[in-house]
């Protein structure tokens, strides 16, 4: 850039041939081209990264089941709602516990008469028995009498007591807090007993990872790897690469041990991801294994026409030759970018 002012003074002088100050211009860019730094190229070892869709779900998702059957005459919650520990999410109603209730109300009324009558009639017999006239048998009956009576009365309201209690669970609890999932019941919809009310996710929560079979020997447990930002869809013009899209950092904390389906299961362990919806799809780029690769910085590399060319040094004092990039990747502190053609180890490549 600064020679050119020197191009245009040399050329406008009079009596300076244009060749000449042709001839001063290549030498200058050659004296320039001299000091440039160089990069000599030579294989590097990086991390096989391969990109999954991974699925944030939480570790135990536990259900609200009805305890009695009956109708579902309140729901109190909704899809996406907080829920705490023993909080009422819905109410079941069983018609005929109302009425088996006023039948133990009567039965105990009935029992607690009889045992009026056993009492005052015990009270009979012990007077008698007291002045003489009366005998002991008779004592003895009217005694037995009362005791049965009495314990009639204790069964008619423990009997009572079984009704009430499965009144009251009619109310369907929250097992623990967490989420709520979904609720696949509706106002007026029959429950039977250990019937699903919601289902409710209290975390903590996770990245389920499902990877081809033959990654099975490369997934180990401890690995890091590398979260996708939110959101499925990358900006445009951007290339999507695990290496160049921001990102978190995870590791992996199980790797199970049945296929299924030609797939590997594996857990990821991730920062702040229990706002996130479950089963939100994140890209996850997990190492499978190492390669060596040729790289340069990326200053070395120009683009010309849609064509991506490096400058070499030789001899003759250096040559533009042709390359395929690959992806952009940290080595050393460094960036470095990949390529796949047109290099060899030991090439010394030439900076600005």
């Amino acid at each position: 850039m600064v020679l050119l002012p020197m191009f245009r003074q040399r050329v406008s002088r009079p009596g300076v041939r244009p060749a000449t100050a042709i001839l001063a211009l290549l030498a200058a860019l050659s004296a320039g081209g001299a000091g440039a730094a160089e990069f000599v190229v030579t294989p590097v070892t990086v991390t096989e990264m391969k990109a999954v869709f991974g699925r944030v779900e939480s570790r135990i998702v536990v259900p609200a089941r009805a305890r009695i059957g009956g109708s579902v005459r309140e729901i109190r919650i909704a899809e996406g709602d907080e829920v705490a520990v023993g909080q009422v999410v819905a109410v079941v109603v069983d018609e005929k516990l109302a009425l088996q209730l006023d039948a133990a109300d009567a039965k105990l009324e009935a029992l607690n008469s009889q045992l009026r009558n056993a009492r005052i009639e015990l009270e009979r017999s012990q007077q008698l028995r007291a002045s003489g006239t009366g005998t002991q048998s008779r004592l003895d009956q009217a005694r037995m009498q009362y005791e049965v009576a009495a314990n009639q009365v204790a069964a008619a309201r423990a009997e009572k007591a079984v009704v009430e209690q499965s009144a009251r669970e009619g109310a369907v609890f929250a097992p623990a807090a967490g989420r709520v999932l979904t609720v696949p019941v509706t106002l007026g919809s029959v429950a039977l007993p250990g019937e699903e009310i919601a289902r409710i996710a209290p975390g903590p929560y996770h990245l389920r990872l499902s990877l081809p079979e033959r990654h099975a020997a490369e997934i180990v447990r401890g690995a890091d790897v590398v979260v996708g930002a939110r959101g499925l869809a990358q900006p445009v013009g951007q290339r999507v690469s695990p290496r160049t899209t921001p990102a978190i950092t995870g590791r992996i904390v199980k790797v199970y041990p049945e296929i299924a389906d030609g797939r590997v299961i594996a857990d990821v362990d991730v920062a702040g991801i229990g706002d996130y919806f479950v089963n939100e799809r994140m890209l996850v780029s997990v190492p499978v294994g190492k390669r060596s690769v040729l790289a340069v910085p990326p200053e070395a590399v120009r683009t010309v026409h849609g064509v991506d060319y490096v400058r070499l040094a030789t001899a003759a004092g250096g040559s533009d030759v042709a390359v395929i990039l690959g992806e952009t990747f940290a080595e050393g502190g460094a960036t470095r970018v990949e390529i796949l053609s047109g290099l060899r180890a030991g090439d010394r490549v030439v900076l600005p």
